[in-house]
């Protein structure tokens, strides 16, 4: 076994090929055996395994800046640059990240779980080490990598990154992972032939003296040159697919054979001699060595063992399985629906809608701006568009969200998955600021689903509007808890109470809500609870509860600015207008910090959000006790240069 002496990058310095290929098989063997059992990114680690031997072969990490775009590709680096005893607890509390982590280890510059983002990175990063004198070619021995693919070039911020690279001249070495959105013809033995010449000095040289020279030879110099340069545009059209890297400004290389060690470290090598942004081509198969991975196209992305589910934990598909049916249902009745994604095709629950309507569906790859505005355009051209994306991606679209749906008060639907607290992708992933964000724009309605069963009429709901909505559910479904649902923007009053306290419950808080009036007890018939469903909330609710001393409100969001916040806001100019008694109120939801991977039910339990925190805080609040809200430390961002 070679896997348990690798420690550092300087480890693979000795290893002969035969060495290199055995320790591949070893870590794709590692990563199957961990990822399959704790869930995580299976198919895009198999994938780099010999990628990221050869990139840590080549460059010298962490004095070397290696950026890794998508993130969750990075399992293999994190192998070797000593984590190997942290996958035990992979994306569980204490244990290793699923994505970079500057808090793990310097070797992690960036957390770059939200796509396209490197190529930025990489050139402010690049910048900064020249003015230091420290950058390759300009005073120092550093050298700047960014790794980019897995669907991350289809995103606009990394084209415009490209557009500045190229532009400025930075130098930069950017390896492309071509891990199925193929961006050249297959690989082949002369292609990697002719991509060797083509980054070969002394070729180089050559071809640029013989186009000075062979001009100016009597009689056959013009001619003589057009046969030179034709035949370098041939080379050029042979050995890349088209010329747009090139057209910015950036050299391009490949493709490469992404496992084969020695043709890469061949490559990379070369390139990091390029004065200048440099791309170099590597193509992969994503989920190399574990056919499951390879075969389920579903799957591949995240593949991981069913979850093992408790009495309390139910199938965590079910909001989202509740959204695909009743879309399908509503498309079949209007046309009009179309149906737009951001590379989240399956996750979102459109597979069904893509195979039933092929032409209206739209997955515009990891470019959110794009997706919300060309919902706009649709919008405006009459169709129904519903945007459905994860939580923590719609505030890459907020602009757009804000000034061309917003603004032009355009009927687009939006529909976020994963809303709310969702656990063991950590930070990046908790989609805690989709209501705040949405309630910012005027004339968005927000609905808030607390079981599936609300789902068809709310989507019924929101397609009727002439003006903007959203629906956010989470990733897990509580289970129903009076087996009821509500009505198009109405509030729905779940128990009656004797007017000491109103408790607004907002989507999955409800349930919540509920069991926690079990646990009250013999106070239990002073409390009043709904389920707000709807915001800006329903007017009759609001009404209500100002007949109550006491009012709080929850939410899975955050607190600033969020649900509770515009709530409390319409109770105090109802209460003006109407010159009643102010209640006094409490606002419940997630505080203002970065909250790291851990179960959902966990990190709520921690918040005060779960059942028996929210008997305590009704149980305060009726005692007239002042409640203090719970932070959450927040963990410590290291910086280093």
């Amino acid at each position: 076994m070679i896997l348990p002496s690798i420690e550092t990058p300087a480890d693979l310095q000795a290893l002969s090929y035969d060495d290199l290929n055995q320790l591949s098989a070893e870590i794709r063997d590692f990563i199957i055996a961990t990822v399959t059992t704790t869930g995580g990114h299976l198919g895009s680690n198999l994938g780099v395994v010999e990628l990221t031997l050869a990139l840590h072969r080549v460059f010298d990490s962490p004095k070397d800046i290696l950026l890794w775009d998508t993130g969750h590709q990075t399992y293999v680096h994190k192998l070797l640059t000593g984590r190997r005893y942290g996958f035990k607890n992979l994306r569980q509390r204490g244990g290793l990240s699923g994505y970079p982590n500057r808090s793990e280890s310097q070797h992690d510059w960036i957390e770059s779980s939200h796509a396209s983002t490197a190529l930025s990175y990489a050139h402010g990063l690049s910048v900064a080490l020249e003015q230091r004198k420290e950058l390759i070619g300009h005073g120092g021995r550093r050298h700047v990598v960014a790794v980019v693919g897995d669907g991350s070039l289809t995103g606009g911020m990394a084209f415009e990154a490209l557009n500045n690279l190229g532009h400025s001249n930075q130098r930069v070495v950017i390896v492309l992972n071509d891990n199925g959105r193929s961006y050249a013809p297959t690989i082949s033995k002369l292609s990697e032939s002719l991509t060797t010449l083509r980054l070969n000095r002394t070729y180089l040289t050559l071809r640029e003296r013989l186009r000075r020279l062979v001009p100016h030879l009597p009689r056959v110099g013009k001619a003589a040159y057009k046969g030179i340069d034709g035949f370098t545009s041939v080379v050029r059209e042979m050995v890349t697919p088209h010329t747009f890297f090139e057209t910015l400004g950036i050299r391009y290389v490949g493709p490469v054979d992404g496992h084969n060690i020695e043709s890469l470290e061949t490559i990379l090598r070369s390139a990091a001699k390029w004065d200048g942004p440099i791309l170099v081509h590597v193509q992969t198969q994503k989920g190399r060595g574990y056919e499951p991975a390879v075969s389920d196209d579903l799957r591949m992305h995240d593949f991981k063992l069913p979850p093992r589910l408790d009495e309390e934990e139910v199938t965590p598909k079910s909001f989202t399985q509740a959204f695909s049916d009743s879309l399908v249902a509503l498309a079949s009745a209007d046309e009009r629906v179309v149906a737009i994604t951001a590379a989240m095709a399956g996750p979102t629950g459109l597979l069904n809608f893509q195979d039933r309507f092929p032409r209206r569906f739209f997955d515009v790859g990891i470019a959110e701006q794009h997706a919300v505005t060309a919902a706009a355009g649709m919008a405006m051209g009459g169709l129904k568009p519903v945007v459905a994306v994860y939580s923590t991606f719609f505030s890459r679209a907020f602009d757009q969200a804000h000034l061309d749906v917003g603004l032009l008060n355009l009927p687009v639907v939006f529909v976020f998955d994963r809303a709310g607290i969702t656990g063991d992708d950590g930070p990046s992933h908790h989609g805690v600021l989709d209501i705040a964000l949405c309630l910012a724009i005027p004339n968005m309605t927000v609905f808030a689903p607390s079981t599936a069963e609300e789902i068809p009429g709310m989507l019924a709901t929101a397609l009727s509007l002439s003006s903007p909505s959203a629906i956010r559910f989470p990733k897990t479904l509580p289970k129903p808890f009076d087996h009821k649902v509500g009505d198009g923007l109405d509030a729905r009053e779940i128990v009656h109470g004797d007017g000491s306290l109103c408790v607004l419950a907002v989507g999955k808080m409800a349930p919540a809500a509920y069991k926690a009036l079990e646990l009250l007890g013999e106070l239990a018939p002073k409390v009043t609870l709904y389920d707000v469903r709807v915001l800006p909330p329903d007017l009759r609710m609001i009404d209500d509860a100002l007949a109550h001393a006491r009012v709080i409100t929850i939410e899975d969001g955050t607190r600033h600015g969020g649900a509770g916040t515009l709530m409390v806001s319409a109770l105090r100019s109802r209460a003006q207008d109407l010159s009643k008694p102010f209640p006094t109120t409490r606002i419940l939801g997630v505080p203002r910090v970065f909250l790291e991977q851990h179960r959902p039910d966990a990190l709520l339990g921690e918040l005060g959000l779960d059942p028996e925190g929210l008997a305590g805080a009704f149980s305060r609040l009726l005692a007239d006790q002042p409640e203090f809200p719970r932070l959450l430390p927040e963990s410590p961002r290291p910086q280093y240069l």
